[in-house]
């Protein structure tokens, strides 16, 4: 069962886990369970989801009942109106915070403009070494992403060198392997905590927050948060 964090006649919202699709794709044909398909069985309606969340991001998937709810809540995303917070644990220790303005690529070649900050909630030293040093150090962050680009966090997280651990597409390939040959630990430790935004129908504001999945309190448990 999916864990429902909001519902009313308009609007849904669920606390994906980790390495659960949105919906179906080509790239994936081998996955048989979709958080979209999982919903509708699960409250025997349609609704569809009005944002994306990668396969390997969990936290807040916000999903519509109608198209109106629909149409109205993909506006306010592609306009930014959506206030989106995530909570990530990375290489290294980050400054207390910082704003990353890096233009990222689309697939067809054309740059967008993309925007995110951070702030810094805990840091550590654990007493592990790797590669050519004696300890390893790691950040949990806030981030808020002012734009929606595709993979936006990964990248510019990746760019400043504090890549997400367990990022196999833009991570460090030494601390992915390293986190799964000491902890059997996989799990991107991406997730969506919280989605506040004006309610496309009542007009209240909405606020929607996610607990942490296990896996990510499970490293936080590991270097001591």
């Amino acid at each position: 069962m999916l864990e429902i964090l909001f519902r009313d006649e308009h609007l849904i919202a669920i606390n994906k886990p980790h390495d659960l699709l949105v919906h179906r794709s080509s790239i994936a044909a081998d996955v048989d369970e979709f958080a979209l398909q999982m919903l509708r069985d699960q409250v025997g309606q349609w609704v569809n989801p009005v944002h994306r969340l990668d396969r390997k991001t969990a936290g807040v998937l916000l999903f519509a009942f109608n198209k109106d709810a629909e149409i109205a809540m993909h506006q306010q995303f592609a306009e930014n109106k959506v206030q989106k917070k995530y909570l990530a644990i990375v290489r290294g220790h980050t400054p207390d915070s910082d704003d990353i303005d890096y233009p990222l690529r689309k697939e067809n070649g054309t740059l967008q403009d993309a925007f995110t900050s951070y702030n810094t909630l805990q840091r550590a030293e654990i007493d592990v070494p790797l590669g050519s040093h004696p300890t390893s150090r790691y950040s949990m962050i806030e981030v808020t992403p002012s734009t929606g680009r595709m993979h936006q966090i990964r990248k510019h997280m990746a760019h400043i060198s504090h890549p997400i651990i367990a990022d196999r597409t833009h991570g460090c390939n030494k601390q992915n392997r390293f986190f799964k040959a000491n902890w059997e630990m996989t799990t991107m430790l991406l997730h969506a905590s919280k989605l506040s935004f004006i309610h496309p129908v009542t007009g209240n504001v909405v606020n929607i927050t996610a607990e942490l999945q296990p896996e990510f309190k499970r490293v936080m448990q590991l270097v001591g948060w």
